[in-house]
């Protein structure tokens, strides 16, 4: 059988449950009855607040242009409540522009245009706001023309001083700076409880493809192939069933003082870090340090052909300490044999805290890390029932073991996308528009995507 149909047909047997908060759970329990989620959000971590454009006008994007009425651009920068649906697919050129979400109370439905979905290239994405939620788009961002080293240093998408964001079933890959942050000012406020509130928070990214950050590229400080990054004091960070693939480092790198879960992800391929940990001292000047807490369950590391042999799941860097808590993780080289789950790569006075509780938000499943690979390739991504051959052959390279990191998207076998325009109307009485969510079930999208079946 084939990988496409073997996704259809997980597709059409797992009908989504509309918007809703999943039942209480005891301690983040590895649950047997729970499964990832193939099509929309069904964990929504410390974000749970978050209401997206719910109840707004409904704005739609009826061409690919850079900017103008009717395009992407003018839907964002619109105020109040508001979701962004399409009337037609294809790529989006940004032509070294971004992206910059700063009204809040958006939802933007990846979910409604009509195949081959809505890809962004050559720019970047970031949100400056609160109550967004992002769904099943695709982000390239790639070199877009600059020399090398010229500081084009381009995410795919940053929250920036964000809170109550919700990012979900995306892909995002060959970002010049991360692929996938949450950042902000340090040090804003009188004390650290002013930091945290100022700085991102309460941010979820789930179900997202990250991979093939640029190496060798345009970044000014040289190699910078990065999956993401969770700058210092961002709190109530979930990263959730996630997949990085082929980034140099940082999957996820935290920074100091971030309290952070990441839970039921997959990283593949990295270079020299997996996930990682560092509070840097000359960056916190006479600021005191602040303990990280970070929390890592469920999740699956496999080495690759680029990963330097001894690479741990976790590694600490810098001068903060962390408090580490750690349960069923896999971590494998390429040939399945058990790796060091946690290790260190300065000598700097930083200490390991074994914490004996998780950081987790309340109401978190989980699945065994036994379970994830049989479930990951399935559920991650833009647009699981209609896939684009880029994020097809990604998940192909790590279900078999290949792929590289690369230094330009001219290196990806397909490269930057040149999908052929398509139209379709957005027809309300379809969706639920409280959640976005089709009114025939997840499974309808399936169905429509391979009508021979």
């Amino acid at each position: 059988m084939s990988f496409n149909k073997i996704l259809w047909l997980c597709g059409v047997m797992a009908l989504a449950t509309p918007f809703q908060v999943p039942p209480a759970m005891a301690a983040a329990p590895a649950t047997a009855d729970f499964h990832l989620n193939r099509s929309t959000y069904d964990v929504l971590g410390w974000a749970r607040a978050t209401q997206g454009g719910k109840g707004g006008r409904i704005l739609r994007v009826t061409n690919l242009n850079e900017s103008g009425p009717g395009s992407f651009r003018a839907a964002v920068e619109a105020e109040g409540p508001r979701i962004v649906v399409f009337e037609v697919g294809g790529v989006i050129d940004l032509d070294s522009a971004s992206i910059r979400i700063k009204n809040p109370f958006l939802t933007i439905a990846g979910q409604t245009a009509p195949s081959p979905g809505i890809t962004f290239i050559k720019g970047e994405f970031n949100i400056a706001t609160h109550d967004v939620i992002v769904q099943h788009i695709m982000v390239r961002t790639g070199e877009a023309g600059h020399p090398k080293k010229s500081g084009w240093e381009a995410d795919g998408l940053s929250a920036n001083g964000a809170y109550n964001v919700i990012v979900d079933h995306c892909s995002f890959s060959w970002a010049t700076d991360e692929n996938l942050s949450a950042s902000g000012p340090r040090f804003k406020g009188a004390d650290i409880t002013e930091w945290r509130q100022n700085t991102s928070h309460n941010i979820t990214y789930s179900h997202n493809l990250v991979y093939e950050g640029l190496a060798k590229s345009t970044h000014g400080k040289g190699e910078h192939s990065k999956g993401g990054l969770i700058h210092d004091n961002a709190t109530g960070i979930l990263l959730y069933a996630n997949l990085y693939a082929s980034n140099e480092e940082r999957n996820a790198l935290f920074k100091g003082g971030v309290h952070a879960a990441e839970i039921n992800s997959m990283i593949y391929n990295p270079g020299q870090k997996a996930v990682h940990y560092n509070l840097i001292a000359h960056e916190w000047e006479t600021h005191p340090f602040e303990t990280g807490m970070i929390t890592l369950i469920g999740n699956v590391y496999r080495q690759g052909p680029d990963t330097v042999t001894a690479t741990p799941l976790f590694s600490l860097g810098g001068d903060g300490d962390v408090s580490l808590y750690m349960r069923d993780n896999i971590a494998v080289d390429p040939y399945g044999t058990p790796v060091a789950q946690t290790g260190r790569y300065t000598t700097g006075s930083a200490k390991i805290i074994k914490a004996q509780t998780p950081y987790i938000p309340e109401d978190m499943p989980i699945i065994p890390a036994a379970r994830l690979e049989d479930e990951i390739y399935e559920s991650v991504g833009a647009r699981p029932w209609d896939r684009d051959d880029v994020d097809f052959k990604i998940l192909s390279d790590v279900a078999e073991g290949r792929g590289e990191i690369i230094d330009s998207e001219t290196q990806n076998y397909y490269g930057y996308p040149k999908y052929q325009r398509t139209d379709a109307p957005f027809v309300e009485a379809d969706w639920n528009l409280d959640d976005m969510s089709p009114r025939a079930g997840w499974a309808s999208l399936y169905t429509k995507s391979h009508p021979k079946h």
